[in-house]
């Protein structure tokens, strides 16, 4: 008996697939990419009634036919992997579109059952479907599902082990195509029967019906064999040209034309519609969420307060993460001695890593806002907006999505941006998108945006960012449009874009969602981003001060010591090195002690030394005046003070010196003469090459060049408070530097992308032209603030 049941959910976009592998998998769900692919691959394990079933969420699509990898993916997947049964979710509400599909499992022979999806919003618009007639005619289990209730669930699972258990063998079930077509398939199919094509799973049936089609990846494997190749081939041209002299039309689009008045004939018996003059509730909606002048507006404010519920729901969590990673670094620091090994966790990993893990509560807080945008269908109408403005600008209504994807509402993803643009037919509109498609603001943006505008701009920051969306879509259209007006000169090509229906999302698929991103997240700070920031720690440590550099230092440091103790006032209370040295442990202790309360300072209050260091902390109090009188304590507190300050100045000067003489400093230092025109020192230069990697290493970057460089010695201060005590720093370098950020080189995995969706001509032209944009944006944004006197 079958105890492991293995099933793939497929089905068209917006059809409700992936709620419904949420419903199926909840939590118990993983993402990986398809082998050889960057295609997400979703799976994940469910038991029911004694059975263990994987559940496999393959992309969705519209056809098995291979235009897009989307469709190649999931078209390999079910006749590779040999799933015990296919689920095909179709909305209800659609059926003459959605069962498509369903007719196209059925020619390639999958065991199948239909779960007929959204009966609620079908019934809302007064359509209902009779179920068992469906199934009868189409000749499938069919189930009724509302999948964001979980209704249908249960009876969903059982029709798939009852399915699983009969075993059936893939067995194709070819529609009628008209008498010519019919009679050339049995032709091919016979041709086929004679060559050695068995071996690759595909029956000759199914493949006869693809050569027909002109599907490339069938067309290339039927080639393998030379011996019946020209024969098919043969057949397939005298076919073709049968059916353009006699219907003027190519095979593909009767055998379309067939498949569809299949449908449409169990559609007739299977459907019924009320007849209403009213327009159903998601058309109301439309006339208002998408009107020419109203629609606009509406977007910009849900944009807005997106914002506004991001920072202000983050703000709480993002202090929790910070003193968390300042306690963390502050305890490593007290267990392990001062050398390289305590270098390399508090400045490299947890300074470096703890930056950007810091952002996990403002990056969840965006990806559930941005979810419920997606489930409700509201990001639908976004795009159907934006498509009036791209079209002028010489994109395609498609590249609303692409752009989207890549982060048009924040925190999206530049790789999957650049290959949604296969959905493009024209290869300039195509190649144009996806040069594009870096500008916008990603998910690894987000946390150098956060951080700068959290120290510079904190009364603002739904506003800044707001703004800083409104500015990369801006320079993405404007560089569209020189590129579509040079270099990709072109016609326009007509668009037609679907708008699913409006839906209430459900808490627990808008928390599945925004986890799933957020984990993504997670995740590669923890692998990327961890190894990222190991290497540059070590490229910012190494080789590091010569020993005559490093003695310098300490014999300046003796020497300021020396002058110390040597103070008349000094000599009857810190008679020696070892005095000077209590009165420092004494000072740090009242540091710690003045945080943890009263109790714990009384504790010190009979030491001799007390009141020099009482002095220097708390001169406003009444006790303390008393003690002041006696000036000897009064100068002592003051030349301490001075001392600490010219200490802590050195070593600012050795961890300065140090960094320069490193790999990486020696790199920022070469470049800081072109970078610092644009107002960047060469740490911020350092981080910046490090970003070429992954855009949030330039916040670990920063934070382990700052933590080495030992600007803020004394303590362990978040980085954006480390940034506004820089003088090197204000508003304008701030605002220079996320333009920067936003418009310079793709990051490597983009660029790989890049290339294999174009070529490496395109993807080295977008390297140079991103980096010129930026560049020259920055350099007129920072040289006229400057002469302006803005933000600085």
């Amino acid at each position: 008996m079958k105890h492991k049941i293995t099933i793939a959910l497929s089905g068209n976009p917006n059809a409700g697939k992936t709620t419904l592998f949420n419903a199926i998998t909840g939590a118990r769900q993983h993402i990986a990419n398809y082998p050889g692919v960057t295609v997400e691959k979703k799976y994940g394990r469910i038991n029911h009634k004694g059975y263990e079933i994987e559940v496999v969420d393959l992309p969705g699509t519209y056809s098995l036919t291979a235009y897009s990898l989307e469709e190649i993916v999931a078209r390999d997947f079910l006749v590779k992997q040999r799933p015990d049964v296919v689920v095909d979710i179709v909305d209800a509400s659609n059926l003459d579109r959605n069962l498509y599909l369903a007719v196209q499992f059925k020619e390639l022979g999958v065991p199948l059952i239909i779960a007929l999806n959204m009966i609620d919003v079908a019934e809302s618009r007064g359509i209902k479907v009779d179920h068992e007639t469906l199934s009868t005619l189409f000749g499938d289990p069919v189930v009724p599902t509302v999948a964001r209730s979980n209704k249908g669930i249960n009876e969903l699972l059982d029709k798939v082990i009852e399915v699983a258990l009969q075993d059936q063998a893939w067995q194709p079930e070819l529609i009628s195509y008209g008498a010519d077509i019919d009679l050339s398939l049995k032709e091919i199919e016979d041709v086929i029967k004679r060559g050695n094509l068995y071996d690759k799973k595909y029956s000759p049936t199914w493949l006869a019906l693809k050569c027909l089609e002109g599907d490339n990846q069938i067309v290339e494997l039927v080639k393998s064999d030379q011996e019946i190749y020209q024969d098919v081939n043969a057949l397939c041209e005298k076919t073709s040209k049968h059916i353009m002299d006699t219907l003027e039309e190519e095979p593909e689009g009767i055998i379309a034309d067939h498949r569809y008045g299949y449908i449409a004939g169990i559609t007739k018996k299977t459907v019924k519609r009320k007849i209403e003059s009213r327009l159903n509730l998601s058309d109301k909606i439309d006339k208002v969420l998408t009107n020419r002048i109203l629609g606009p507006i509406i977007m910009m404010v849900i944009l807005y307060g997106i914002y506004e519920f991001t920072f202000w729901a983050s703000d709480a969590p993002i202090g929790w993460f910070e003193g968390f990673f300042e306690w963390l670094r502050n305890g490593v620091s007290f267990f392990i001695p001062d050398g390289n090994l305590n270098s390399l966790i508090t400045a490299g990993i947890i300074d470096g890593v703890g930056g950007v893990l810091g952002f996990v509560p403002l990056i969840m807080f965006m990806f559930f806002a941005i979810a419920i945008m997606e489930d409700s269908g509201y990001m639908a109408r976004v795009a159907y907006m934006l498509d009036r403005v791209l079209c002028w600008f010489g994109l395609h209504g498609n590249s609303v999505m692409a752009l989207i994807v890549s982060g048009g509402i924040s925190g999206g993803c530049a790789v999957p941006g650049v290959m949604a643009t296969r959905t493009l037919r024209d290869p300039k509109e195509r190649i144009a998108t996806l040069l594009v498609v870096p500008f916008m603001n990603c998910g690894a943006k987000l946390p150098v945006y956060a951080m700068l505008i959290a120290a510079f701009f904190a009364k603002n920051e739904a506003r800044m960012m707001f703004i800083f969306t409104i500015l990369s879509w801006s320079f993405a259209l404007f560089a569209a449009k020189i590129i579509r007006s040079t270099i990709l000169r072109g016609p326009k090509t007509p668009f037609v874009m679907e708008l699913p229906p409006y839906r209430v999302p459900t808490i627990k698929g808008l928390l599945i969602h925004a986890w799933e991103r957020t984990w993504q997240y997670i995740k590669k700070a923890g692998t990327i981003i961890l190894g990222i920031s190991i290497l540059l720690w070590a490229m910012m440590t190494f080789p590091g001060l010569p020993q005559d550099r490093i003695q310098f230092y300490e014999d300046h440091r003796m020497k300021l010591r020396g002058e110390f103790l040597a103070l008349p006032e000094a000599k009857g209370l810190i008679k020696d090195e070892q005095g000077l040295t209590a009165l420092d442990d004494l000072f740090d202790h009242y540091q710690q002690a003045s945080e943890e309360g009263k109790g714990a300072i009384k504790k010190s209050e009979d030491r001799e030394l007390f009141p020099i260091v009482r002095i220097i902390f708390s001169k406003e109090d009444r006790g303390n005046r008393d003690e002041a009188r006696d000036n000897t304590y009064l100068e002592i507190a003051s030349a301490y003070t001075d001392l600490r300050e010219k200490l802590a100045d050195i070593d600012g000067q050795e961890n300065e010196e140090s960094l320069k003489r490193t790999i990486a400093g020696r790199m920022g230092y070469a470049l800081e003469k072109i970078t610092k025109t644009i107002g960047f020192d060469y740490r911020t230069t350092i981080a910046l090459v490090g970003g070429f990697a992954a855009k949030e290493v330039i916040i670990s970057s920063l934070g382990t060049a700052y933590s080495l460089s030992g600007v803020d010695p004394e303590e362990s201060s978040p980085l954006s408070e480390k940034l506004r005590k820089d003088p090197n720093w204000n508003a304008l370098v701030a605002f220079t530097l996320i333009l920067f950020t936003m418009l310079y080189v793709p990051c490597f995995a983009t660029i790989v992308c890049i290339r294999r969706e174009s070529s490496w001509r395109w993807a080295g032209f977008s390297i140079g032209f991103n980096l010129i944009t930026a560049y020259l944006v920055s350099l007129i944004v920072y040289r006229v603030g400057s002469v302006l006197g803005i933000g600085i």
